[in-house]
């Protein structure tokens, strides 16, 4: 075996790790109250869409992340759909979104009949790079009756979407100050920062409305899952509202008043997931444990560098990351192989929303660093029980 810039990381993974026959990118923990919660669940029947773990969810993720209403929802992309919904997205509107992502980012769009539009990420974030799209909106939008326009495509702008890319914040302030500027409405796509901060208050507190995840490989689990949060009562309310049918109260009738979704979490997933954020603490100290052991082993190892969370930022590390430099991209693909055919599971970033067929034909900016961080960046080990 010659000494490779893959074989070189290779070895530095392994020499972090337990010895395991496989070792998953990322797999979820149960070591706390899940049966006990669980098997209450099955004992009262309370198993759907009502039940007091649905409602203790929501409590417990408000006072967790500092925001004041949280809504429980299916799965994390549903979340996201709602809240595009619920600032007001339209048929043909565009919405802002980094090209560097998870494809329901540009999916919750498209349901609600609107464009993605892609723009660059930047290295020191992973994410949305508010500098580069500062500079694009002035060459390409007029504010016109307080809307943004695209003056190419004369579709309104509507929202922005940062999504916190492997957990690790998007620089917030200055997105913000942008959105302010050109009327845009700032969405967080918290799917994978539940216990990041920015500046000392935790993701989903910037945008008018965030997204949380909480699928099988993500920080904490409630099998399928996701919520939706928000500082407005009146959105958390509509939030509320059409992700359960659009159902007006009443005890004993079914009257709908506008299209509604079933969205809700059930009961079952809910006490998963208060189980689980019990637990988030311990899970957040020990990932960060990993991180700093990964860190250290690869300080020497030329060609490779950890990524480490930005100055601003407290980081998750849900998916640690590797960035090869620029000249030793086309080395990935063989640590790739090297890793997946020695039990070790790693995975390059998401092929880039503007490359994919559906989307092939959206607005973009240019998309260089974006570019650059698809053929270079590799995401190892990073589940908290290793």
């Amino acid at each position: 075996m010659n000494n490779t810039l893959s074989q070189k990381v290779y070895k530095a993974i392994k020499q972090v790790l337990p010895p395991k026959e496989l070792t998953p990118l990322h797999e979820p923990t149960f070591s706390g109250n899940e049966w006990k919660y669980l098997k209450e669940c099955l004992d009262t029947g309370w198993v759907s869409s009502v039940g007091k773990y649905v409602d203790r969810f929501e409590h417990d993720l408000a006072v967790y992340t500092g925001v004041k209403y949280a809504v429980a929802t299916v799965n994390g992309t549903a979340a996201l759909h709602v809240c595009l919904e619920l600032i007001g997205v339209k048929t043909n509107d565009e919405v802002l979104m980094p090209a560097l992502t998870f494809v329901a980012t540009a999916n919750a769009a498209c349901y609600c009949k609107a464009m993605p539009h892609f723009v660059d990420s930047t290295e020191e974030t992973l994410g949305l790079c508010p500098k580069k799209l500062n500079d694009y909106l002035v060459e390409v939008a007029d504010i016109k009756s307080g809307q943004c326009i695209n003056r190419r495509s004369k579709r309104r702008i509507k929202a922005v979407i940062a999504m916190h890319t492997f957990g690790h914040p998007v620089d917030l302030e200055p997105l913000a100050e942008v959105c302010e500027e050109y009327n845009l409405d700032l969405i967080e796509d918290a799917a994978e920062s539940l216990g990041s901060f920015y500046k000392g208050r935790h993701t989903g507190n910037w945008g008018k409305v965030s997204a949380l995840s909480f699928n099988g490989n993500k920080i904490i689990t409630t099998g399928g899952g996701g919520a939706i949060l928000t500082n407005d009562e009146n959105l958390a309310r509509k939030a509320k509202h059409i992700t359960t049918t659009a159902k007006v109260p009443h005890q004993w009738e079914y009257v709908h008043d506008q299209i509604g979704y079933n969205y809700r979490l059930p009961n079952i997933n809910a006490a998963l997931g208060c189980a689980q954020l019990e637990r988030l603490p311990v899970y957040l100290k020990h990932k960060r444990e990993l991180a700093h052991r990964y860190q250290k082993s690869f300080a020497d190892v030329q060609g490779v560098h950890f990524y480490s969370e930005s100055k601003n930022a407290n980081s998750n590390y849900w998916l640690n990351v590797l960035l090869l430099n620029e000249n030793l991209a086309s080395e990935r693909d063989s640590l790739l192989k090297i890793s997946n055919d020695n039990g070790i599971m790693t995975r390059p970033a998401w092929r880039l929303l503007s490359k994919l067929t559906m989307f092939q034909d959206c607005p973009r900016m240019d998309l260089n660093v974006a570019e650059s961080l698809e053929r270079r960046l590799v995401n190892i080990p990073s589940s908290f029980g290793l």
